[in-house]
């Protein structure tokens, strides 16, 4: 038998001491997560592109804290969601099923409904042993999953605090049309980082951090900006002055290649047409820059918590976006399409040096999903596979970067329309059969569209093999009124603080 050393059996007895004198302490069942299995923290980041110093989105782009968790963790510099909207690529990260799979496409769903008996991520750790515990966005506005979490800031249906708002002549306001998603605001706050939503979320899970834990614990914090509106303290707008802001590089004539499905969606982009009209691409740009300096700050805030908790040897940290993001690129704001600038996300896994060398730092160039969080969380922490969900576990490339791994990234947006990516290539098809295919080593921008070249075609016969072989259709969803979710939410808040 292994000799029991003096620091373990005062660890030992200290758990049981706890145990007895609180009564709080269950018996873990079988298969429950132990006192030794590594402790989860999942940070979400809304709508966060590849604008972060570490994958070179942007040359002026202010990340310090990300970069230096980059260093410190396996960098996932070819990581792509599920899907280019909130609902579907969160419902797919949370329950590991795809679009395709599910028939989860568009926002306008309740995931719940489609997937009444789905095991989300959160629960099936629950389901072993660990507490469960949450702030800010995690699943899709007012639709967080009650059942997987034993507690969540500010309550289990709402998730997000008010933000706050500047006056109306520090808005974009002016910008306003029908039509227009509403939110697509921008402008400085005067108002301290510790006063703001996402602070508080940070904070919560902060506390959670400094809190003893007598099991294993899965925390998440979901970070809201840099989703519209950008409004953040005024010190982040600063940090970029209006008129050193550099545009990203357009083409002109990126639309005359496309098919028509392709097209469709630029021409059909308002906001880009109105950002030049209005001459306010740039403004857009600095927007967007410090909005994601200010998340770059709220996850530097919690980084310094985990450090400076009991658990910072014990914890795994994954950070992760929803989908990324346009800014003008293929003449195009907002995400709701399927090429880089939309698909392209960063994700980080740093490993507690206790479970080094199997996992190392550094950075890996192979094709992943956001699907694949789900079964790599999985097998890190030891809990019982899962054979049905649709991604694939990360491990291998955690322990070897450069390993074989035949697997294809596939992002999906709307029934039957996909985009696959490998280290070079990515391949486009639409529902109606439009094709797409880029080049990433000679056409980064993905501006030359090659699926109609002879000398391609081998190119792109070997990427759709990797086509889902399954198109679940869109599953309606009449039932979700989300005005009345909207307002449960927020009576929930005045029932936990009247």
């Amino acid at each position: 038998m292994k000799a029991i050393t003096r620091r373990r059996f005062l660890r030992m007895a200290g758990a049981w001491s706890i145990a007895m004198t609180a009564g709080r302490l269950a018996r873990p069942a079988a298969g429950a997560g132990g006192p030794d299995r590594p402790n989860v923290l999942f940070i979400a980041i809304d709508d966060l592109n590849d604008y972060v110093g570490c994958l070179r989105g942007h040359p002026q782009t202010r990340t310090p804290n990300l970069d230096k968790l980059a260093g410190e963790s396996m960098l996932f510099a070819n990581a792509h969601c599920p899907a280019p909207a909130c609902l579907p690529s969160r419902t797919a990260i949370m329950t590991g099923k795809a679009p395709y799979s599910t028939g989860v496409y568009v926002n306008g769903q309740h995931w719940r409904t489609v997937l009444p008996k789905a095991l989300t991520l959160p629960k099936y750790f629950m389901n072993h042993g660990y507490t469960c515990a949450g702030a800010g966005k995690l699943f899709h506005h007012y639709q967080n999953d009650p059942d997987s979490w034993h507690d969540y800031y500010p309550t289990k249906k709402l998730q997000f605090p008010k933000y706050h708002r500047p006056p109306k002549d520090r808005q974009a306001d002016f910008l306003r049309w029908k039509g227009i998603y509403t939110a697509f605001n921008w402008g400085p706050l005067d108002v301290p980082d510790e006063e703001t939503g996402d602070y508080q979320c940070v904070k919560y899970v902060g506390e959670q951090l400094a809190r003893r834990h007598d099991k294993p614990f899965f925390l998440a914090c979901g970070i809201y900006r840099p989703h519209v509106p950008w409004f953040v303290p005024r010190k982040y707008f600063d940090m970029f002055p209006l008129d050193k802001v550099e545009l990203p590089p357009i083409n002109e004539d990126d639309a005359d290649d496309l098919p028509k499905a392709g097209q469709a969606r630029i021409r059909n982009d308002g906001y880009y047409r109105r950002m030049v009209q209005y001459g306010k691409r740039k403004e857009t740009v600095q927007a967007y820059l410090a909005a994601t300096a200010y998340a770059d700050a709220m996850v530097g805030e919690l980084l310094r918590r985990l450090a400076g908790s009991p658990h910072a040897d014990n914890t795994i940290v994954v950070l992760w976006s929803d989908h990324g993001w346009h800014l003008g690129e293929k003449h195009c704001y907002r995400k709701f399409t399927l090429w880089e600038e939309s698909c392209r996300i960063p994700l980080m896994i740093r490993l507690p040096r206790r479970m080094k060398p199997a996992g190392r730092k550094g950075r890996c160039d192979h094709p992943v999903n956001l699907l694949d969080l789900y079964p790599t969380l999985v097998e890190l922490c030891g809990l019982t596979e899962r054979t049905d969900l649709d991604g694939h576990s990360l491990v291998p490339l955690l322990k070897h970067p450069d390993t074989t791994w035949p697997h294809a990234s596939i992002t999906t947006h709307g029934w039957n329309c996909h985009s696959l990516r490998t280290k070079r290539w990515r391949y486009i098809r639409y529902a109606d059969g439009g094709e797409e295919l880029y080049d990433h080593d000679a056409d980064p921008n993905e501006w030359r569209n090659l699926a109609g070249d002879n000398a391609s075609a081998e190119a792109k016969r070997k990427m759709k093999a990797h086509l889902p072989k399954k198109n679940t259709p869109l599953v309606k969803t009449p039932d979700y009124d989300p005005q009345k979710a909207a307002r449960e939410a927020y009576d929930s808040l005045r029932e936990k603080n009247p």
